[in-house]
């Protein structure tokens, strides 16, 4: 089983997003004369400080209100390009922002990339100071979480002929094929198709059930994701598929839960990876993305956000 830091998960929380707005109306979006680019939020103490670079080479600083610090740098616009490479950048950058501030101060709540406050400092203290409430229900329950990512890869797929072996109902259909007609045997090899997908669905299904079920036992959350994610951009940014397992997919899930429990999720693991023709990609610990919740809405009238394709993997 690999167990690394190299597919971390996009953010996928958001104020408001601009992805599904004609590029016409995105282009009326009104300018933010004074912004400050929210990164993510940390329980700290006021006089915090986080010894890095932001989005573009801007620094980083930590505005504080009763103990929770929004992780921020200064802008006046949001970031937006036609140029790929330039918005990889811009999100690797945002995500190891994010990565650095959970380090110092552990479980951060993160934004999702291009999330905007208009207006200064004194802005963000005082959305801090009216989601007081919200924000440290949100840290309290998140607090010594992380996301985890699990994918079993099936490296020597069963063959035909074994899940014939085992299955009844395959082996009627085979004795059928080899006695049947032309036109007939054509037809039941439709069917025999059939109940193989079937069956590998079956077999497929069985064991992310049992996996899901051992993995509930020691994490708070688990989601299962799409075996075969749409490619995006937070795919393209934060995965490094060079030394992935080559195979088919058989399940892909995401996991909260608590830092002390990582040790107990990677045994069970373990006991997955140790059946013949099975490999387990364990990753994380990751600032927990698909688990953090929406902040802010609509409503706000000082928040200004981009999702530039930032969406789960």
């Amino acid at each position: 089983m690999s167990h690394d830091r190299t597919d971390e998960p996009g953010t996928d929380e958001h104020l408001e997003t601009l992805d599904d707005q004609p590029a016409e109306e995105r282009a009326e979006l009104p300018a933010i004369e004074t912004g400050r680019y929210l990164y993510c939020l940390v329980q700290t103490d006021a006089d915090a400080s986080l010894e890095t670079t932001g989005v573009d080479g801007e620094p980083v600083s930590i505005i504080v209100e009763d103990g929770i610090g929004a992780v921020v740098h200064a802008c006046d616009g949001i970031y937006d390009s036609a140029n790929l490479a330039q918005i990889r950048r811009w999100l690797v950058r945002h995500q190891t922002v994010v990565d650095e501030a959970g380090q110092a101060f552990g479980t951060p709540v993160p934004f999702q990339f291009d999330t905007i406050l208009r207006g200064g400092d004194a802005a963000v203290r005082e959305w801090l100071r009216e989601e007081s409430a919200t924000l440290e229900r949100a840290l309290a329950e998140l607090a010594g979480h992380w996301e985890y990512r699990v994918e079993v890869v099936e490296v020597e797929p069963i063959d035909d002929e074994t899940l014939t072996e085992r299955d009844e109902r395959l082996q009627a259909l085979d004795d059928r094929i080899g006695d049947a007609e032309e036109g007939t045997a054509f037809l039941l090899e439709k069917q025999f198709d059939q109940r193989l997908a079937e069956r590998r669905a079956a077999r497929r299904e069985s064991l992310t059930a049992d996996l899901e079920e051992r993995l509930a036992a020691e994490a708070r959350e688990v989601h299962a994701l799409e075996r075969s994610p749409t490619a995006s951009l937070a795919d393209d940014v934060a995965s490094d598929d060079s030394g992935s397992n080559s195979g088919e997919t058989l399940c892909r899930l995401t996991l909260l839960a608590h830092e002390d429990d990582e040790d107990a999720l990677g045994s069970i693991l373990d006991d997955v990876a140790a059946n013949d023709g099975l490999a387990v990609r364990f990753t994380g610990p990751w600032p927990p993305y698909t688990f953090a919740p929406e902040l802010g809405g609509d409503g706000d009238k000082n928040a200004a956000a981009t999702d530039r394709s930032n969406s789960q993997p």
